[in-house]
């Protein structure tokens, strides 16, 4: 029997349906389910039972963890005072999916998908992002004159992804071909609505929360690298990772905290990644496998509240994120400096700055937390041993 070494992390209160189409994406391209193992992460109001027989009907191993589940499964492992770390009723739950990831060694792959994308058909989804893991060899790298890289700029539609910093825009940017190995992470990038923030989509001239403008595959050239020193916004919504990167990987607490900030959840765990990367000499591959992005109309106004409160602090993290770690040897000891250059940070200098120390106070928390989960994981092996 194959192991049973990738989990797949799956935030949804609305379609969790989306999982039957991955799953026989993977038996058309022949990508085994059985080493799949999928993580529905919910609320307490949704169809957990549901959830559940959808996994027993598509034959895939996994669990489904609402509010009730997830408290429940910190105070087991004996971290409960641990579980603020993962806010409610936010996108940023997939933190949860990271804990459970990092708890279970049998897992050597993390995949992280929404609700709201689908699969292209003619593309093996599994099989491409873990190739992608496994590249060795040429691809083209992307830098500009701004350090950010669009990951849209194959496309003629001149967008600009949420989070991509509004003072680094109309950057020149340039092409080479480089060798790279160490692959860590691989981000699909998406067709169809573009996954962009609330005032793009307004100048877009929408009012729906979707943007106009859609993309298609034309859209994507060769799959790509950026150059180290240079950042990019980073998706959760079509991601796969290493498990080694979990320390420097923490979604950010966003949207239950006291300023209401929202929205950069995956954006700010993207610079801190993307900073590992650079300093321990890893790549993050970009491009296939596509999915499809089909987000629900909603109140275009309404992202835009959730948003507002970080639009400033976002035009800045990423450069408190650049001068953090740069002698360090481990994701921990990269994710711990830039802790502490958040928590340093002049909290006076932009509107709601605290957010920025709460943000690195719980990133030391995290880096705790999977250590907790460390010992025990060591404990319940000795304890084994002792019994054999």
């Amino acid at each position: 029997m194959p192991t049973q070494d990738v989990c797949v992390i799956v935030p949804t209160i609305r379609q969790h349906e989306c999982v039957r189409a991955y799953a026989e994406n993977a038996r058309e391209h022949g990508f085994d389910l059985d080493r799949l193992f999928v993580v529905l992460v919910t609320e307490d109001c949704c169809d957990t039972e549901a959830m559940e027989r959808m996994l027993a009907e598509e034959g895939l191993s996994g669990a489904v963890f609402d509010g009730s589940a997830r408290e429940e499964w910190f105070r087991e492992h004996g971290i409960a005072h641990y579980a603020h770390l993962i806010p409610e009723a936010s996108h940023a739950q997939t933190s949860f999916g990271l804990v459970y990831l990092w708890a279970h060694d049998r897992f050597e792959y993390g995949v992280f998908i929404d609700d709201d994308t689908l699969p292209h058909d003619d593309v093996d989804f599994f099989g491409t992002h873990l190739a992608n893991l496994q590249h060795e060899g040429a691809i083209t790298a992307v830098e500009s004159n701004e350090d950010w890289v669009n990951v849209l700029y194959q496309s003629d539609s001149d967008l600009y992804p949420r989070g991509y910093p509004y003072s680094a825009m109309d950057e020149d940017w340039t092409e080479t071909t480089t060798e790279v190995g160490d692959v860590v992470a691989s981000q699909g990038l998406w067709t169809n609505v573009p996954d962009l923030d609330a005032v793009r989509i307004l100048m877009d001239g929408d009012l729906q929360g979707q943007a106009q403008t859609r993309t298609t595959a034309d859209d994507f050239g060769p799959d790509f690298v950026v150059q180290s020193g240079n950042y990019l916004t980073v998706c959760s919504m079509n991601l796969a990772f290493r498990r080694e990167v979990v320390p420097a990987f923490y979604q950010f607490p966003m949207d239950d905290n006291p300023w209401d900030v929202g929205r950069f959840d995956d954006i700010w765990s993207g610079l801190l990644l993307k900073r590992a990367c650079d300093v321990l000499g890893k790549h993050l591959y970009n491009g296939d496998p596509l999915c499809e992005h089909n987000k629900a109309p909603r109140s275009t106004f309404s992202d835009l509240a959730n948003e507002v409160a970080g639009l400033e602090l976002n035009e800045h993290v990423w450069e408190i994120v650049d001068r953090a770690g740069e002698d360090a040897g481990s994701y921990r000891e990269v994710a711990n400096a830039v802790a502490g250059e958040l928590i340093a940070a002049d909290a006076s200098e932009w509107e709601n700055g605290e957010f920025l120390a709460y943000c690195g106070e719980h990133l030391t928390e995290w880096l705790d937390c999977l250590a907790a989960l460390e010992d025990d994981a060591v404990a319940e092996s000795q304890a084994a041993a002792t019994t054999d």
